[in-house]
């Protein structure tokens, strides 16, 4: 009977990764073995080689495949894992001659992913992404069943067996879509209550590994799971907490990313992704200490093209305390931050990273002077939520004096809920800055105006020289200095 049964797999594994001078941009050895470690292998041989082009037989050749199994016979190995993708035929016909399980790069990947699901949503999504995997890896897996045979009670059921394998696996596939939809439809719900609250969404992503999940615990204070790992965080988390001067905002900590990712895997985990495209901003966590900097930045980046991404992205370099780069912000522009240098893990520039997260949502940062009256008490309170109050005092008559750092558009919006009008809360230098400009048909005439006082000419002046000594603080000499997205 030419019946042709799958091995079962285990953890006793061989590695194998070749130089394919014909492919461009070939997947890095180094983070397979981190794959491989990931998914719990122990990793008995490594067998390297080069070829010009794949073997359709054996995508290695034939002379390697007898390698490899030599090496299986020799460990006793249970598994070969192939740092490439390989054809349904091709892993057939290398599981016919190494007689053990033989896992490519994508089934590797969604091995991990089915350990690493704990919620519902992520064990739905693995399932699938596995199923349209598999579903071209059904043929010939029933070669048994596949022939007519002649004769009278010789006639076999043909292809029955795989057409009924087939059928069964698309109402699955059908299955989880339908319950992925509602999935999808609930945290659209969510989303939009969020919007609705006018609550900012930050969600942060990046290439596996680069530190999401120790930059979360560090923002939120919290504990969830965080290793030195590929893929240690599948199930997006969101926490809400305040941000200094912005307000409440909720906090999304999703999957990471690979290059190549295989495309299933971005189908099927894109009600995940779908956080990522509804947020007001995007954390993008670099591991600024990988030699592959450059070809993670472009992985991730083109992972969030597939999903149509238009989110503005501020890039975060972790990990300083392992390249010495010292915790700075750098600016595209005056008041318009584009990287931020960070280590989550030493806790080094996560002020910085507040800063520029705040400047981004609400915009560049004034220093205002506000004389309270008796009856602001709530608006007080506001500006203690945002933490956006440097000094407070009092003056000779009772009134609480502030002294706050806020974009002013932000205190403009704030005054006008307290219903309070900035010129009875502001010096006249300040004030002027909130309001509105006019046309020049609805300017008074100049004739009209009255010479200011030497009182509000000081005043103006005093206000400009206290705001354009911050200005360099805060962006340094970094708006200088050399941008390395640049260089991706």
């Amino acid at each position: 009977m030419d019946y042709f049964e799958r091995h079962e797999g285990g953890e006793r594994a061989i590695i194998v990764h070749l130089d394919i001078r014909q492919i461009q941009d070939p997947d890095d050895l180094s983070e397979f073995e981190l794959l491989a470690d990931s998914a719990g292998a122990d990793r008995l041989a490594l067998v390297t080689g080069s070829r010009l082009k794949p073997d359709a037989k054996y995508f290695v050749g034939s002379g390697k495949t007898e390698e490899i199994a030599e090496l299986v016979r020799e460990h006793d190995a249970d598994i070969v894992l192939f740092n490439h993708n390989l054809s349904p035929s091709q892993e057939r016909n290398i599981e016919s001659v190494v007689k053990c399980r033989v896992l490519d790069r994508t089934g590797l990947i969604l091995d991990i992913f089915a350990q690493r699901a704990r919620t519902y949503e992520g064990k739905l999504q693995v399932e699938l992404a596995q199923l349209n995997h598999l579903s071209t890896r059904l043929v010939r897996g029933w070669t048994h069943l596949e022939r007519q045979k002649g004769g009278i009670g010789l006639r076999g059921p043909g292809e029955t067996q795989l057409e009924t394998d087939r059928r069964l696996l698309q109402t699955r596939v059908n299955q989880l879509k339908n319950k992925l939809e509602k999935v999808r439809q609930t945290r659209a719900q969510g989303r939009a209550r969020r919007q609705k609250s006018d609550v900012p969404t930050i969600s942060l992503v990046g290439y596996t590994n680069a530190g999401k999940s120790t930059l979360f615990n560090r923002l939120v204070d919290e504990n969830i799971y965080a290793a030195d790992k590929l893929f240690a965080t599948l199930d997006p988390t969101l926490r809400r907490l305040d941000w200094q001067g912005v307000g409440r905002v909720v906090l999304v900590d999703t999957v990471g990313f690979v290059r190549h990712l295989p495309h299933e895997l971005v189908e099927s985990f894109h009600a995940t992704l779908e956080e990522t495209l509804e947020a007001d901003l995007l954390l993008h966590v670099i591991d600024s200490s990988s030699e592959d900097m450059y070809e993670q930045i472009q992985a991730v980046k083109n992972v969030l093209a597939e999903i149509d991404n238009d989110v503005p992205v501020l890039n975060v370099y972790n990990k300083i305390d392992l390249t010495g780069e010292p915790a700075q912000i750098g600016y595209a522009s005056e008041g318009q931050p584009n990287r931020v240098y960070v280590s989550s893990r030493e806790n080094l520039g996560i002020e910085d990273l507040s800063l520029a997260v705040q400047q981004l949502l609400t915009g560049a940062l004034t220093t205002f002077n506000l004389t309270l009256p008796y009856n602001a008490g709530q608006f007080k309170n506001t500006l203690y939520e945002l933490d956006v109050i440097l000094e407070e005092s009092y003056d000779d008559t009772g009134h609480e004096c502030l002294t706050i750092r806020l974009p002013s558009d932000r205190l403009k919006q704030l005054l006008g809920q307290a219903e309070l009008n900035p010129s009875d809360v502001l010096p006249l230098a300040q004030a002027t800055l909130l309001m509105p400009v006019l046309e020049d048909f609805e300017k008074p005439d100049e004739s009209d105006n009255q010479t200011m006082t030497k009182a509000e000419i000081q005043a103006f002046d005093d206000f400009d020289a206290q705001n354009a000594t911050e200005i360099p603080a805060e962006n340094s000499a970094v708006q200088n200095t050399q941008n390395p997205d640049s260089q991706s």
